[in-house]
C-alpha cells in the first residue's frame, strides 16, 4: 500500500488523543479491506473514550 499521511485540519482534542485517532483509522485501512469490517474497528477502538 502506498504511504500516506493523516491532514488534521481543526480540532479540540487533546495532541495524544488525535494521535491515537489516526493510528485509529490507519490500522484497519491496512488490514481489512471491507468496509464494515474497517468501520467495526474504529467504532471499537472509539468506544473506549465514550463508552455506551
Amino acid at each position: 500500500m502506498s504511504a500516506r499521511k493523516a491532514v488534521i485540519k481543526n480540532t479540540s482534542m487533546l495532541g495524544e488523543i488525535q494521535q491515537d485517532s489516526v493510528e485509529c483509522a490507519t490500522q484497519p485501512l491496512e488490514k481489512y479491506n471491507i468496509e464494515k469490517d474497517i468501520v467495526a474497528h474504529i467504532e471499537k477502538k472509539f468506544d473506549m473514550y465514550n463508552p455506551t
